[in-house]
């Protein structure tokens, strides 16, 4: 008699492998496009918000909201007695006005530090907090964290993040300074662009 061999246990085990595999890679791939879905509704949902705010940096005098806490001991980066050097360290909470006039409409507050963080070039490493008080967007903070090259006439900051109404906002500000005494006070002239999502408080 002929014996047949081969056997038809193989084919179907093949085959529920590949069925398995098949949805395997199909939930997978869905998954992937939810979430990608999800990202871009959330960037699409997001609402533009454009603020243009005066910083107020005053270093002098009984009225300062700058206050240098470490002296830089690495190389001068500005003249003077004593010199900026890098390290050099100075903590804020500076005043926020409509306009660039100190006795313009209050608005909030700018509350963070800066770092003298090159040892090249008069670069800050800057972090702050906008406390706003007054406007639409009262009671609501954001975080702005950058590089700022004080001697260039426009630098670029980034916004990462706020809470209330800037509830996981995203943007940039247009930094530029309106006005500066070396080692005394300067007015910074803030454009600032943020995207506002959907699902942050109303």
């Amino acid at each position: 008699a002929h014996l047949n061999n081969s056997s038809p246990i193989m084919p179907v085990a093949k085959s529920k492998q590949r069925s398995t595999l098949f949805v395997f890679v199909y939930l997978a791939s869905s998954a992937a496009l939810a979430v990608l879905l999800s990202a871009s509704w959330q960037w699409a949902s997001a609402r533009p918000a454009r603020m243009r705010l005066f910083m107020h940096d005053v270093l002098t005098g009984p009225g300062a909201t700058a206050v240098e806490v470490v002296n830089g001991t690495g190389p001068s980066l500005f003249g003077g007695e004593p010199p900026l050097r890098f390290g050099h360290v100075v903590v804020i909470d500076d005043a926020l006005t409509e306009g660039p006039d100190p006795a313009s409409r209050p608005v909030g507050s700018a509350q963070g530090m800066y770092v003298f963080a090159s040892m090249h070039d008069p670069a800050l490493l800057l972090c702050m907090n906008v406390v706003l008080t007054a406007g639409p967007y009262s009671g609501s903070t954001f975080t702005v964290v950058g590089r700022d090259n004080i001697v260039e006439p426009l630098r670029e900051l980034s916004v990462v993040g706020g809470t209330g109404r800037f509830r996981m906002a995203t943007g940039y500000v247009l930094w530029r300074t309106a006005s500066w005494q070396l080692r005394k006070n300067a007015v910074l002239d803030l454009d600032i662009f943020i995207h506002v999502h959907a699902y942050a408080r109303a």
